[in-house]
């Protein structure tokens, strides 16, 4: 049984999971000229801006925690566990999204993320001690096993 695109139209706004799954098995069987494109294609549009956003979120996180594990010398005694717990997670997480073209993305957006970073760890400790570019590596960031000592 053929599938109409206007009812597939209809289901992505009443029954998303369903216009999902029968959507899949369209593209699976190469039923092309019954597929949903304009929902198809502006759900591909939000899962990569999603993507994007995790990852540099996620790299986001670890600066942050670079920074103050390595800068915040009042409270490293007291946290620095903390702080090297919370980098190694945030690596992981981000291992498992980081994909060839997110690498890239990040490559390329590493000062204006470190920079943000510096904003918030300023903020958080008052401390203005950071260097204005970034000085980590995007490999280093990226080792579950790096830190700056």
């Amino acid at each position: 049984m053929a599938v109409q695109i206007s009812d597939l139209q209809k289901l992505y706004h009443t029954e998303y999971d369903r216009w999902l799954t029968q959507t899949i098995r369209l593209l699976k069987n190469r039923q092309l000229e019954s597929v949903d494109y304009e929902h198809l294609i502006e759900e591909l549009e939000a899962l990569g801006r999603s993507e994007k956003s995790a990852v540099k979120n996620l790299l986001l996180q670890i600066i942050i925690h670079l920074l103050l594990y390595e800068f915040w010398e009042t409270e490293r005694d007291r946290n620095i566990n903390h702080w090297a717990g919370e980098i190694v997670t945030f690596r992981v997480q981000l291992e498992d999204k980081l994909t060839t073209n997110l690498r890239n993305l990040l490559a390329q957006e590493l000062q204006q993320i470190y920079s943000n970073a510096a904003l918030i760890v300023l903020n958080k400790t008052r401390l203005t001690t950071f260097p204005q570019n970034c000085p980590y590596s995007l490999e280093q960031l990226l080792d579950k096993n790096w830190f700056p000592f």
